[in-house]
């Protein structure tokens, strides 16, 4: 059916190309959109809109139609008198999903609908493809990602979804931008996948032939500028890790990166806790944000603050569980179900509880502070146990949206850092000699946070799942 529709609106084109009409138009001088046909109304006013037809009703010698923008819908009444032949002749050739141009009056109907009396017609784009029902718009998930546009044209939840992803990343940059912060770019393409501890993408760079990294974080680059004497920096740009597709996770995802100098992770959570609940305020106009579960977010602050070692005990109910050697740790996460890899030590067993057990239970914002060193090889060490670094990671709505710390910058202790998160893997060229270099130039004491953009954009969405915020998610390729 798709396909004899389609010939149809071939024939109807070639019909329009023999009456000499370039069915694909040109520029149009629009002055006014449906919006604005509204809003700035008045008898008798002379517009030119332009839109997406949408709706066609006929009536003998006269027809409305609906002609979609950005703005919203206006109606067209279309009159063969006012139209003449010619003009009246493009009537039977139009078809749902045509762009038009419309230039007449603005008037209202006797059921009250504000509309344009339309004088001259233009086609400005013939559609080929029929849209999706007006009222059932797309209902296969995958189809709604892979054909995102038209999702956008029948489905104004999506709309809304990314206008209002605009207004956060606007509000966000505002933000930033008022408290003194410098928005930079650095580089994607780096010759060592640095800064975090994820699966890289491998391309080459024939010119230098060198094989070279997109990146799976900016801290490294960002840090460099710290060095430089840039005090207040953001980065809000893409991040690329080479891993697996998930309700939370895209491998091509936007990352916000904040660093201040003199601060702390204490400076870092202060910033967040501000800034979410002013971009909320302004994005959403509520801090009360209602997620597709049920469930409603309530970001008023403060927010709760626990240490990761009493958030464990807590929720094992076993004050002792630290003090288990691995065996035991090991058996107690089997018995809820988790799968641990035989090599696992207690630290690794704790995060995976923590990460597949706790996290998901933290719906209300939570900074968890306080986590073992051997997963944050970046930051500095608590001065009254080197065991634990001073970071949080921000938890809502069961999964995280920003770690924070305090940053490491002692280049001696880095060095060891590196050395020990890469282990007996390690080879000549692993380790980012460029990045201690300019370490032992000397770099301020800092805090820094990443947050996951996408998922800021979810929680205040309610979107259940990363795909519905990001335009063109990453598929699986067609067969």
């Amino acid at each position: 059916m798709s396909e004899d529709l389609r010939e149809q609106r071939l024939q109807k084109l070639e019909a329009l190309r023999r009456l000499g009409v370039d069915p694909f138009g040109s520029r149009f001088d629009r002055n006014e959109t449906a919006g604005g046909c509204r809003e700035n109304y008045r008898e008798e006013r002379e517009v030119r809109v332009a839109g997406r037809l949408t709706a066609f009703r006929g009536h003998g010698k006269s027809a409305f139609a609906d002609l979609r923008d950005a703005t919203g819908r206006i109606q067209l009444y279309l009159r063969r008198d006012t139209l003449g032949e010619e003009g009246w002749a493009l009537i039977d050739l139009l078809d749902l999903g045509d762009f038009l141009g419309a230039a007449g009056t603005l008037f209202t109907t006797r059921k009250g609908e504000i509309s344009v009396m339309v004088k001259e017609l233009t086609f400005l784009g013939k559609s080929l493809r029929p849209l999706p029902e007006k009222w059932h718009g797309l209902k296969d998930t995958e189809q709604r990602y892979r054909q995102r546009y038209l999702d956008l044209i029948s489905n104004e939840q999506a709309r809304e979804v990314f206008s209002r992803r605009h207004r956060i990343v606007r509000a966000i940059r505002s933000f930033l931008e008022g408290k003194g912060f410098t928005e930079v770019e650095t580089p994607m393409m780096q010759p060592l996948a640095g800064g975090a501890a994820a699966r890289p993408f491998i391309t080459r760079y024939e010119a230098l032939d060198a094989r070279m990294f997109l990146r799976i974080a900016p801290e490294l680059y960002l840090k460099r500028l710290l060095v430089g004497g840039m005090e207040k920096i953001f980065e809000l740009n893409r991040n690329f890790r080479n891993e697996g597709l998930s309700r939370r996770h895209n491998p091509e995802f936007t990352m916000l990166e904040v660093y201040q100098a003199f601060g702390d992770c204490r400076t870092m959570m202060a910033l967040i806790e501000e800034m979410v609940v002013s971009v909320a305020g302004e994005a959403c106009g509520s801090l009360s944000i209602p997620q597709e579960g049920g469930e409603t977010i309530d970001l008023t602050p403060p927010w709760r603050r626990i240490n990761y070692r009493d958030l464990v005990r807590e929720y094992l109910e076993n004050p002792g569980w630290f003090e288990l050697e691995a065996p035991e740790m090991r058996a107690q996460a089997e018995s809820r179900g988790l799968e641990i890899p035989p090599e696992a030590d207690g630290t690794e067993i704790t995060q995976e509880i923590y990460e597949k057990l706790i996290e998901p239970t933290l719906l209300q914002p939570t900074f968890v502070l306080r986590l073992p060193r051997q997963l944050v090889p970046l930051a500095k060490a608590c001065a009254d146990d080197p065991e634990v670094v001073d970071v949080f990671e921000l938890e809502i709505n069961g999964q995280e949206i920003a770690p924070g710390y305090s940053e490491l910058n002692d280049p001696l202790e880095q060095r060891v850092r590196f050395e020990r998160q890469l282990g007996e893997s390690a080879r000549e060229g692993d380790i980012d000699e460029d990045f201690l270099e300019a370490l032992e130039h000397g770099m301020p004491p800092a805090g820094g946070m990443g947050i996951g953009l996408d998922r800021l954009v979810m929680l205040l969405t309610g979107a259940p799942s990363i795909r519905e915020v990001i335009l063109f998610p990453q598929l699986k390729p067609r067969n």
